[in-house]
């Protein structure tokens, strides 16, 4: 649900600038950044709210910045190139834990969380007359499992892992999801890996253009996925969800909106409070398919960092987190 409340407005009107880190321009997550920046923003001499202006954050211009995806976004909201960033929950986790591919790193401990966003499916896409029916089959394959510093990459590294396919036996040609559906137009690849809300835009067009299948993570080797990462569930891609590409079992991980914990408590709590706005519904709605996801009663699931203190006050007083002191209290 949403709340119908404007953004405070004790903000100063000094202009300040809010960088959003996303992926790639042909992804998912740069239109719903993109979004979400127009949702928080509030340009000095804009509209005001109640005019039918911006409800955004006053004095504030955010903007989506295209990145290389999950993993570079933490690392950017870390070293202070970012403010905040859309990020796997997987990637969170593991970079603020320093577990998984972090592992060994120091930890990014300086993450925080301002709200879960939506299910992000695993697409294995492959040309419709293809051998590969399996994971397996992708040995000695030309395959894209997306660049370096993205979550694709991340979690594909992990299903083949899952399969017993070692990435050095793929002939690996690794692009963001552009390129490799380009490639697999043209045949000089033969699958890519793709991390997203289904359906994916770029996806849809490559279906459309050319007949294309979905690979499953299933069985026994999907569970044994799910059980290495806690953040992965089963989903199930419904069929035509593509053109012509039937039901297909696979795994998925939440897309969630993180940010740095240097940047102030008042500025986190405007740019949630515009973020869950009721006329934030009406962007998001209009926005690519995922967006329609993006709802405040899940808000808080499955936060893979501590929540923002400035999203927490959001949060508690808007009756969706229990205060601890008075929970104490009660004890």
């Amino acid at each position: 649900m949403a709340f119908c409340v404007s953004a405070a407005p004790s903000f100063a009107q000094d202009i300040r600038f809010f960088r959003i880190g996303t992926g790639s321009i042909s992804g998912v997550y740069f239109p719903i950044g993109g979004t979400i920046a127009s949702a928080i923003s509030n340009p000095p001499g804009a509209r005001s709210c109640d005019l039918g202006g911006s409800c955004g954050v006053p004095g504030l211009i955010a903007v989506a910045q295209a990145t290389l995806g999950s993993v570079a976004n933490v690392k950017a909201i870390q070293s202070g190139d970012l403010e905040s960033a859309l990020v796997q929950a997987d990637v969170a986790f593991n970079a603020f834990f320093g577990k998984g591919m972090f592992a060994g790193a120091k930890r990014m401990s300086g993450l925080r969380a301002i709200a879960n966003l939506y299910p992000e499916a695993v697409h294995i896409v492959v040309r419709r007359e293809s051998p590969i029916k399996s994971v397996r089959d992708l040995k000695g394959r030309r395959v894209s499992l997306d660049l370096d510093g993205s979550g694709t990459r991340a979690l594909a590294l992990l299903v083949l892992d899952g399969y017993g396919v070692d990435p050095r036996k793929v002939k690996q040609v690794n692009s963001q999801i552009g390129p490799a559906s380009d490639r697999i137009r043209v045949k000089s690849i033969d699958a890519f890996f793709f991390v997203g809300g289904f359906p994916v835009s770029a996806l849809s067009r490559l279906a459309r253009d050319v007949p294309i299948r979905l690979i499953p993570i299933d069985g026994k080797e999907g569970a044994a996925i799910r059980g290495k990462e806690s953040f992965l569930t089963a989903t199930r891609i419904p069929a035509d969800t593509y053109t012509g590409v039937g039901a297909t079992a696979t795994v998925s991980v939440s897309a969630q909106w993180v940010v740095s914990a240097k940047v102030d408590d008042e500025t986190v709590y405007g740019v949630t409070l515009a973020l869950w706005h009721s006329g934030t519904r009406r962007l998001l709605d209009g926005s690519v398919p995922s967006a329609q996801g993006i709802r405040s009663d899940r808000a808080l699931e499955g936060l893979a960092v501590p929540l923002h203190p400035g999203a927490a006050r959001y949060y508690l007083d808007h009756g969706m987190l229990k205060d601890p002191a008075k929970e104490q209290g009660k004890n």
